[in-house]
């Protein structure tokens, strides 16, 4: 099966093997939020992904 590209792009895998993203959704509309909002979603999130899910979407 091949890899989704588009979605591994937005996947980072740490050294001990989390998987780390942005926050979806704040690329745009941010003029109206506070410093201390764009700042609390600027920082990434891990994810929890199955064995299955994680051999679809990462490359090896």
């Amino acid at each position: 099966m091949k890899t989704n590209k588009s979605f591994s792009k937005r996947l980072r895998v740490t050294r001990r093997g989390k998987i780390v993203s942005r926050v979806p959704g704040h690329n745009h509309f941010n003029a109206k939020r506070s410093g201390s909002e764009k700042m609390r979603n600027n920082r990434a999130s891990s994810m929890q992904m199955t064995p299955q899910n994680r051999s679809r979407f990462l490359p090896n």
